[in-house]
């Protein structure tokens, strides 16, 4: 009998390693994200899209795609308060990783609510050694 029961818990623990994790998804998110354009700055030719996807409640996925991007540069990227790329905080709100090869990907620590509210904006360095000079912006909004 003993042994049965060792049988019965060895079981039961091999398909509770082997099940997959099942996550919560919000019912309004499509899972497609919120797709917004990225126009350049100072002539740089840097254009492309900005793409937010909701993590829980309280993150969003921010996807940065530039196209014209230097090849192998590396491009400070951040999130700034504003509502325009020409009137934003100098500060950064939420810092992105850089832009290599035209892509960043960062998870920010901000719903996704909150970014596209209209008061952030976007923006991409021409690299590390020249900050402040945007070569590409794009405004959030819903």
């Amino acid at each position: 009998m003993k042994f049965r029961s060792l049988l019965f818990v060895a079981g039961f623990f091999a398909l509770a390693r082997t099940t997959p994790a099942v996550a919560q998804i919000d019912p309004d998110d499509t899972g497609l994200g919120t797709k917004l354009g990225m126009q350049q700055q100072h002539n740089s030719g840097e254009v492309g899209t900005v793409t937010l996807y909701r993590r829980g409640s309280a993150s969003t996925l921010v996807v940065l795609q530039i196209a014209s991007e230097p090849p192998g540069r590396s491009q400070p990227a951040h999130i700034h308060r504003g509502r325009s790329c020409e009137a934003s905080e100098p500060k950064p709100a939420y810092g992105l990783a850089p832009a290599i090869n035209g892509v960043s990907r960062t998870l920010v620590e901000a719903p996704e609510a909150k970014l596209l509210s209209g008061n952030y904006v976007v923006k991409v360095d021409a690299s590390s050694g020249l900050p402040g000079r945007y070569v590409s912006c794009g405004e959030l909004y819903r």
